[in-house]
């Protein structure tokens, strides 16, 4: 009788190890495929080229004089006239800047990667940041003259 009650425990472990084992993976690649990696080769005012791994928009916002909120984005938060576009990084193919005049936001064209392109400013102040060979880069977006997504 004990025999029996040993393998039903050892073939009931068995089954949990081996349902674990199995649904592990597929956790495992939903949350990859939630945060995907991407490359950004950035070009500066002076025109030094950086690429920059693992690339996000930042930003952060202001709640009061000591605290503030950071934003870390994979899309750009960008205006077309009133309105407010978040443009997802996988949908970028290279963004070209045109410096605004004393303390303006800069002109963005953005070219789609599937060739469209279309005329904004950025919606917030930020900048790109990411991993770079030498270490943690971070480039305010109006230093920058192009953002080529690769």
């Amino acid at each position: 009788m004990q025999v029996n009650q040993w393998l039903f425990r050892l073939g009931v472990c068995g089954l949990t190890g081996l349902v674990l084992s199995v649904s592990a993976p597929m956790v495992s690649a939903a949350d990859t495929k939630a945060e995907k990696a991407f490359t950004i080769a950035v070009t500066d005012a002076q025109g030094v080229e950086t690429e920059l791994k693992n690339g996000i928009f930042y930003w952060e916002e202001k709640m009061s004089e000591t605290s503030f909120v950071p934003h870390e984005l994979r899309h750009l938060p960008s205006k077309r006239g009133t309105a407010t576009v978040n443009i997802k990084f996988d949908q970028i193919k290279q963004i070209e800047l045109k410096p605004g005049a004393d303390k303006t936001a800069p002109a963005m064209t953005v070219t789609l990667a599937n060739g469209k392109s279309g005329e904004f400013v950025p919606a917030v102040s930020g900048s790109f940041k990411g991993e770079s060979d030498f270490g943690q880069v971070e480039v305010p977006i109006g230093a920058l003259s192009k953002v080529v997504f690769k």
